[in-house]
């Protein structure tokens, strides 16, 4: 019963979604604002519908209702709670439910927060917040339910997939859809500026806190997805650049290019055509993930379904929502001509063009690669791969570009830079960038990506450091307090721009951890009986025992290795080699030490009936820089959500 409740409420959900739009229309025909009101509330009710639906199916799952189809595909009697919970997620059905969710639950949010300071635009963004939700619930309640019966019910359920059965891949997904619902939002606000002609700077400056929600929620979710790889998968990386990766990759990039390029319509009037144009590409690029991922066109450990009426539906659904949007953007064309053109190339606005360009290239390089498989299959019936030396090839020097920039583009004055304050502000950064790689080179390093790395690191963050130094002096000698009260004071007159640089500060440690953990990882794959051992790098690897345990719903072989360097013992490892009890699947469980920023990593992929372990080791030096990256820039985002509002913003 409780089961039908959840579906009954999206049924209802479906229906005030029509009659969302419909409202919507009626307030623009007739300019009557109740009409707009009525839209309001339909979205609210949705919102308050939908969350009895989840409500609903997380009951279900609690109380393991096996005759609920997807509970019995995804939990059984055995599985922890933790990841009952996160089961309701973990599954194809489930998590088109929790998307369609997080977005009425942003859309109510949007519109309560706005109503009174955005009148003008309030159908248009009423209108297409409910077109979207009503896309996700068709192909929920037609062709995604997660609401069926399974008749007769089954004693136990088959189980969630166990490589899901781990901490991150419970917040993984959900900050995932947050990241991409996030980007509705602004979405729908371009939208209706498109579609009333209201094509100043309003709606950038409205949604500029929702783009830098849904930019740190991606940004999470992306992380959290390459830690899980990480530990879990047992190879030793981070990541692969799997095709369902790059899903969320493709929204993240274009969605970083908005993010700085609205700052040029802010301050200059200008790039008005471009910021529409990206943020329409981000918010398409998040719907093609979700067909990506949904359709079976892929093969991936993270996809989630091969219905290929499901891929159908999604790519109809994808596709109109981006006619409709490119549509309206070459409607308005002619209007959104910028009157002030750029003075120079040697300037602010030609960083961020160029800013733009190379992560739309970037962009371009890893759509190429995540399709061009299919193309190949789909054409020639031929299976072909692209991994790491397509992209270390291809992508790389466009993310360095892109660093280097990111070290121009804070330094260099609006309208046209001068010879003088080109010596000025970056003489410094180019000498620090050099003597860096000379370092690097005269120590013995010789890989072009190191040495290239090293010089764009050493020039963006001097040019950060200085930046902030300089501006800390200011502060101490106007105020005459010392250094760090001078930066505080700086910073806390500033905090959108120098939160903009903590986060920048964070980009440039991940991508120190980054290229060190690439470029310099030791692995080494050796067979071994108890008392064996192996050298890997500096340390010494013994294997003292293999035993059996057991956990709540699986069963494992665990190695007990002793891990020296030189004669001290550092630490013991235990990786698994597990069995869940429900379903039978293998999973290989990883053992990891942290050492000078760096981790000693162990798996045992296999143990032979007759005792053999193969045993997997991975160096992978400064591998915490890249966690500890991501943890400054989603402090610096925090720093810029939360900063005092100013009256214009």
């Amino acid at each position: 019963m409780i089961i039908e409740i959840g579906h009954f409420s999206a049924v209802i959900a479906l229906v005030l979604a029509v009659f969302g739009i419909a409202s919507s229309g009626l307030a623009l025909r007739t300019h009557n604002a109740d009409w707009v009101r009525a839209g309001r509330m339909a979205l609210t009710l949705i919102f308050i519908l939908l969350a009895v639906g989840m409500a609903a199916l997380i009951y279900s799952f609690l109380a393991r209702d096996f005759s609920v189809n997807y509970v019995a595909t995804n939990s059984n009697s055995q599985l922890p709670l933790f990841y009952t919970i996160a089961a309701v997620w973990g599954g194809h059905e489930g998590s088109l439910l929790l998307w369609v969710f997080i977005l009425s639950t942003f859309s109510t949010i949007a519109v309560w927060l706005h109503w009174r300071t955005q009148p003008a635009i309030m159908p248009y963004l009423i209108g297409m917040e409910c077109l979207v939700i009503l896309g996700f619930l068709l192909l929920i309640l037609f062709l995604s339910s997660p609401f069926d019966r399974l008749i007769p019910a089954p004693p136990d359920g088959k189980d969630l997939n166990p490589l899901l059965q781990d901490p991150a891949m419970v917040m993984h997904p959900p900050m995932l859809y947050m990241g991409y619902v996030g980007f509705s939002i602004p979405f729908s606000f371009a939208m209706a500026a498109l579609l009333s002609g209201r094509l100043g700077e309003e709606w950038i400056k409205v949604t500029q806190r929702w783009t830098i929600f849904a930019w740190v929620c991606l940004t999470t979710g992306i992380l959290l997805g390459g830690y899980w790889a990480y530990y879990e998968l047992g190879w030793g990386g981070y990541w692969g650049w799997d095709p369902v990766e790059n899903a969320s990759f493709m929204p993240w990039l274009v969605g970083t290019a908005f993010l700085h390029s609205v700052m040029v319509q802010e301050k200059r009037k200008m790039f008005k055509v471009w910021n529409l144009f990206l943020i329409i590409v981000t918010f398409s690029l998040s719907l093609i993930g979700t067909f990506l991922v949904r359709s079976g066109v892929l093969t991936s450990v993270h996809t989630f379904a091969t219905d290929p009426e499901r891929g159908l539906y999604i790519l109809i659904f994808v596709t109109t929502i981006i006619g409709i949007a490119f549509g309206s953007l070459m409607l308005r064309a002619n209007k959104l001509k910028s009157q002030i053109e750029m003075d120079s190339m040697v300037s602010r606005e030609s960083v961020f063009l160029f800013n733009n360009l190379f992560f739309l290239v970037a962009t371009a390089t890893v759509f190429l690669g995540t399709l061009y498989p299919l193309m190949i299959e789909t054409w020639q019936g031929a299976k072909v791969t692209v991994g790491p030396p397509y992209y270390n090839a291809v992508f790389m020097p466009i993310a360095l570009g892109l660093l280097f920039l990111m070290g121009v583009g804070p330094y260099i004055p609006w309208r046209k830079a001068s010879r003088a304050s080109l010596q000025k502000n970056f003489l410094v950064p180019t000498g620090v960038g050099l003597v860096s790689t000379v370092v690097l080179f005269a120590i013995g390093i010789r890989s072009v990506f190191a040495l290239t790395g090293a010089f764009v690191v050493g020039f963006s963050g001097a040019a950060i450091f200085i930046d902030f130094g300089k501006i800390s002096s200011l502060y101490a000698r106007r105020e005459s307090i010392n250094l760090l009260k001078g930066f505080l004071s700086a910073f806390t007159a500033n905090q959108r721009r120098y939160s903009g640089l903590v986060t920048h500060v964070g980009v440039l440690v991940l991508v120190i951890g980054i290229i060190a953990s690439t470029v310099y990882q030791t692995e080494k794959v050796v067979s071994m009986r108890v008392g064996d051992e192996f050298v890997i790098d500096d340390y010494r690897v013994k294997l003292k025992r293999i035993h059996d345990v057991k956990g709540k719903n699986w069963s494992a072989q665990e190695g007990v290795f002793e891990v020296y360097e030189g004669d001290t013992l550092l630490t013991k490892l235990r990786p698994q080699k597990r069995v869940y009890d429900a379903s039978q699947t293998p999973t290989t469980e990883s053992a990891i030490y942290a050492k000078n920023m760096g981790h000693i990593f162990l798996t045992m992929p296999d143990v032979s009936a007759d005792g053999v372990a193969v045993a997997r080791g991975v160096i992978n030096p400064l591998i915490l820089w890249v966690w500890g990256g991501g943890g400054i820039m989603g402090l610096g985002v925090l720093l810029n959500i939360f900063r005092p509002r100013k009256r214009d913003e």
